[in-house]
């Protein structure tokens, strides 16, 4: 490669090896005296692949249910990271002696690090196969972790929850795979598992978080969660597949990061829902920030521990996500769920904002109602952002999870300041307004639609292709998916096709018929003909 090209290469097209080479690859290398060196055979642990990991191209690994929760577990438990610290400020600033005012970076310097490693990171598994690079942000983060645990500088402790937060983008390179590997017609289901996963993340933290510090020292939690990643660690190690690379090729890393925005510009439907999820993420984030100084204040007084309860009723919510995607994605068209996903949104904040000074059913319902419009919206949304660009996945969510993102941050702050100035009428009116204007965005554009605004193509809210995510893109079946379901949807497609080409050339084709029918058995040798060539072309 010369000084000149930048352009980054990958192994994925190299031939598998066979089983003896597999066997002496495992094989630590002998130092010059004779013995393997310490790290030769650290190395030689780490990048060693058990057999049922291995890529076979005749015979690769299927996507299970088991692999599906796999994802889902290490989502759970690697998003948390985030947010061990949130309900913990006031002892953090206490045992290191700092202010609240500086001890509140911390969640700022961890928000920015995330952001950074999405849209850093996240857009390198397009590139490289997706076993080693997630095995080495894993790796990476744990070993860091280990400072967090341990250090009394304060300084330190922010340097290592930015550096940490970087890597801690695992969950995002697992939704995309996800959405590789599950059969288009399964895919809002598989989704549903890990998006649920990522979720309960959040508020498991913030429980787990509060009651162990208030029984034993904030350290220990940052203990469990340095378990937990080394577990997930030796869990993905001994399960998860080696998956090629997508572009097997190469691809130009800072043309690549450029890409984003050109694939934002070529796909509406990554626009309208990346906007969609901009404006479900501020209502939901503000609503779970403001909602402790409710709790906390007149006429409620809870304790920390009540309030922490409270996300008890989000992780109820949550655990019904595949429910939600059996009943309200699957059979229909990924914009109808969007809307359906937003009206409860829209219902149940209305309810929760102008009840909730007088009753705590509001924030209740309102905790509840979030918590599965979210979930609706977000699963019918990445099932159709998926079956676009099949080779830039990871960069479609990219993009998507850069506009979620600065939701989150505008719903947290904007929500803050509100209920500062006005309180808690103030804030949920704020949610009220971003759910109108998503649903103002859902309108924009029908379910058929190719263009930017416009209903063309009809309005029926169920899939006309059962066998698509987005109930019209007919998606071929990717040797990293190994499916049989999509290998039949593939062959089910090309047969129909074979037979819509038949019927539309006997059906343009008239031509007079002698009385020996010499023109009609003519016609009918040309008509097969063409359809064989079609079926040769479509092989």
């Amino acid at each position: 490669m010369s000084a000149g090209d930048n352009t980054v290469k990958t192994t994925s097209e190299a031939a598998p090896p066979t089983s003896d080479e597999s066997s002496q690859s495992s094989k630590p290398q002998r130092a010059e005296d004779g013995g393997p060196s310490r790290l030769q055979s650290v190395v030689s642990i780490l990048t060693w692949m058990p057999p049922w990991c291995r890529w076979t191209p005749g015979k690769p690994p299927s996507f299970s249910l088991p692999l599906n929760l796999l994802f889902a577990f290490a989502g759970t438990f690697t998003v948390a990271n985030l947010y061990y610290n949130h309900p913990i400020l006031n002892i953090l600033a206490n045992d290191f002696g700092v202010s609240y005012l500086t001890i509140s970076r911390i969640p700022s310097l961890m928000q920015a690090g995330y952001a950074l490693g999405l849209l850093t990171l996240c857009p390198l598994g397009d590139l490289f196969k997706r076993r080693h690079f997630v095995l080495t942000l894993v790796l990476f983060t744990a070993t860091l972790w280990i400072g967090l645990c341990i250090t009394n500088n304060f300084v330190a402790f922010s340097a290592l929850s930015f550096l940490t937060a970087i890597s801690t983008v695992t969950p995002q390179l697992m939704l995309p795979l996800v959405g590789e590997l599950a059969p288009p017609h399964r895919r809002a289901a598989a989704l549903s598992i890990v998006v649920s996963g990522n979720l309960l993340g959040i508020l498991i933290a913030r429980i787990l978080s509060g009651v162990v510090t208030h029984y034993t020292s904030w350290r220990n939690i940052y203990w469990l969660a340095l378990g937990l990643q080394y577990f997930i660690f030796i869990l993905l190690w001994l399960f998860m597949p080696d998956y090629p690379s997508t572009n097997p090729g190469g691809l130009n890393y800072f043309k690549m990061l450029w890409s984003i925005l050109a694939i934002c510009k070529r796909q509406p439907v990554l626009m309208q829902a990346s906007l969609i999820s901009f404006c479900t993420s501020a209502c939901f984030t503000s609503f779970w920030t403001t909602l402790t100084f409710l709790l906390a204040g007149a006429p409620y007084h809870y304790n920390s521990v009540v309030i922490g309860l409270f996300a008890l009723i989000g992780i109820a919510a949550m655990c019904l996500g595949p429910v939600y995607a059996r009943l309200f994605i699957q059979k229909f068209v990924p914009i109808f769920s969007t809307i359906l996903g937003e009206c409860i949104n829209l219902v149940c904040i209305l309810i929760g904002t102008y009840s909730g000074r007088h009753t705590v059913a509001g924030p209740i319902i309102m905790a509840l109602g979030l918590d599965a419009g979210m979930q609706i919206s977000q699963i019918a949304n990445r099932s159709a952002i998926y079956a676009i660009e099949p080779t830039a996945r990871n960069r479609v969510n990219t993009a998507f999870m850069v506009f979620t993102f600065l939701g989150q941050l505008t719903g947290t702050s904007a929500g803050n300041k509100l209920y500062s100035e006005a309180g808690w009428v103030a804030s949920g009116s704020l949610s009220v307004g971003f759910m109108v204007f998503a649903l103002f965005l859902c309108a924009l554009r029908g379910p058929y639609e190719e263009g930017w605004i416009g209903w063309h193509g009809g309005w029926s809210i169920y899939k006309r292709n059962q066998q698509s995510a987005d109930g019209k893109t007919v998606e071929k079946a990717t040797a990293v998916s190994g499916s049989s379901d999509m290998k039949q949807a593939a062959n089910k497609d090309e047969e129909q096709g074979v037979q819509d080409a038949a019927s539309a050339i006997n059906e343009k084709r008239d031509i007079p018929h002698d009385s020996d029918g010499t023109h009609a058995m003519d016609s009918k040798n040309n008509n097969d003909s063409e359809v064989e060539k079609q079926h040769e072309d479509r092989s």
